[in-house]
């Protein structure tokens, strides 16, 4: 039989996905998030209100300083940190077993929703986190497998990665508790060795601007997260959707071969007295995903919490399915990649054509919840907007200059990404502090609203918003809306309500 070369075949699996992430990329609009953290790269700082800042650096990187600003260049560090996490848990499987055991991990890599999609195309702080996320597995695995626990250059650079993962989403700090409770189960001489301690300040170290930046912002980040964390009374309705969100964000097939691998594993009468390979991805694993399992026991949470905790269970997967086959495309493996291009082109198709939105029908919150909306229909408005601003500025309507006001983070951001960057006009979020979110701080280094001024407000049906009540009294008048349709296969799936807001009589508060 012909041996197979892995590394090659890897090189090709990378190439096919990335092609089709960038046809993808310049295809679909930016989602809400996504747009969100342009503000990122606009205003960079030491952290954010919701996120450390490493996403906004990322952007900042590859739009080359906002000099190159579409919806490919922000998505384009995802995409290569994708093609950098699938190789390094090539390596980490070959580590642990062979090459086969590497190219199965890769390939289940890019077959996950999560790793792939959500942190693989999608500009999400999950983007960055990924190349350090698997970098600092493979890391450990060589610390484990090659006996490295005395070179010192290791651990630190151990410490750095989970640093910079730290700077994405703060629970990169499981990697040490997944890690720490490794060495515990079996290799707690490790305990008396400086050099994992090293590793730990380092990584402390990176936490520095973090907390810094909290303390001069009286720690607002983590009251904004505390209250979502921090309801008493069970809820099982949201445990359920956690559950079966992470089965639907890992691949359904994924998700059972991971299932399948872990109870093969622990009823093989080899492996009774876990391995050390297996007992270090659980420890990497299975106690992160209980923890989020926890909090939605009390909260409601989103599955993309736990996205990094499946990755060990990959390499499980990995193992199982090299002891079972030595074929380049297991069965498993080619039913999850089928449906996920299946699940990809119809999200395409419906995102690009449907004459049909499938969200709520009443006109004033015509498609709320259809997530197609959320990624379609803001480069046309965009354009139609900014003839009509030009319209009202040359024949008086309003002022010259309006400032576009938003009281949510969402859609604001659509609007200084796409509007704005077209009109030239600013955005201002006006509203509380947990609704407008980083754009309090961009308020700061914008013309604030005066009083005289004239602005606009924009209201998406799909994101119903009462301009009246929220701004009615700082304003003489309100004027009728115009609206602006979204057309998609012929069919008006969404309504852009366009307020104009004449004379300024009281400046609105700020949220900071």
């Amino acid at each position: 039989m012909m041996q197979v070369n892995y590394r090659k075949q890897l090189g090709y699996l990378l190439l096919f996905t990335t092609v089709i992430k960038l046809v993808i990329a310049g295809y679909v609009e930016l989602g809400n998030d996504e747009v969100y953290y342009w503000t990122y790269a606009l205003q960079p700082d030491l952290n954010h209100f919701d996120h450390p800042p490493m996403v906004g650096l990322l952007i900042r990187l590859t739009t080359l300083n906002l000099h190159w600003a579409n919806d490919i260049s922000m998505r384009l560090g995802a995409i290569i940190g994708c093609g950098i996490s699938s190789w390094l848990l090539f390596e980490t499987g070959k580590l642990i077993s062979n090459e086969r055991t590497g190219w199965y991990a890769a390939l289940l890599y890019q077959c996950a929703v999560y790793t792939t999609i959500i942190a693989g195309l999608f500009i999400l702080p999950d983007s960055p986190q990924m190349p350090f996320w698997t970098g600092s597995l493979y890391l450990m695995c060589y610390i484990i497998f090659r006996n490295k626990e005395k070179n010192t250059g290791i651990w630190l650079l151990l410490g750095l990665l989970i640093g910079l993962a730290s700077l994405s989403k703060v629970h990169g700090l499981y990697l040490w508790a997944g890690f720490g409770l490794f060495i515990l189960l079996k290799r707690s001489r490790w305990l008396l060795n400086y050099r994992l301690y090293l590793g730990v300040v380092l990584t402390l170290l990176c936490l520095v601007p973090i907390v810094y930046w909290n303390i001069q912002n009286d720690f607002i980040t983590y009251k904004f997260h505390s209250e979502r964390v921090t309801h008493t009374s069970l809820q099982w309705d949201s445990l359920l959707q956690e559950i079966i969100g992470e089965f639907a964000y890992q691949n359904p097939v994924v998700f059972i071969l991971e299932l399948v691998a872990i109870v093969y594993f622990l009823r093989n009468k080899r492996l009774r007295n876990l391995s050390l390979s297996a007992t270090w991805l659980l420890c990497m694993s299975v106690p992160m995903i209980l923890l989020f399992w926890s909090i939605s026991l009390f909260n409601p949470t989103l599955p993309h919490w736990s996205g990094p905790a499946y990755i060990p269970l990959l390499l499980v997967s990995a193992k199982y399915l090299s002891e079972k086959t030595n074929r380049l495309y297991p069965f498993f493996a080619r039913v999850a990649g089928s449906l996920l291009l299946v699940v990809l082109v119809a999200a395409v198709g419906l995102v690009q054509w449907a004459p049909f939105n499938i969200g709520k029908q009443d006109k004033e919150n015509y498609g709320e919840y259809c997530p197609t909306l959320d990624i379609s229909g803001w480069k046309d408005f965009s354009q139609q907007f900014n003839q009509l601003a030009k319209q009202d500025i040359a024949l008086g309507v309003v002022q010259r200059n309006p400032p576009i006001i938003a009281g949510k983070w969402f859609p604001a951001g659509h609007l200084e990404f796409y509007t704005s960057r077209v009109t030239g006009l600013r955005v201002l979020g006006i509203g509380p502090l947990e609704e407008v979110h980083k754009f309090a701080w961009l308020n700061k280094e914008r013309t604030p609203l005066h009083i005289g001024d004239d602005a606009y407000c924009i209201v998406p049906s799909n994101v119903p918003f009462d301009v009246k009540e929220a701004y009615g009294k700082y304003f003489t008048v309100i004027d009728h809306r115009v609206v602006i349709n979204q057309v998609r296969g012929g069919k008006v799936v969404r309504y852009f309500y366009v307020y104009r807001l004449i004379h300024c009589r009281e400046v609105p508060p700020m949220p900071l």
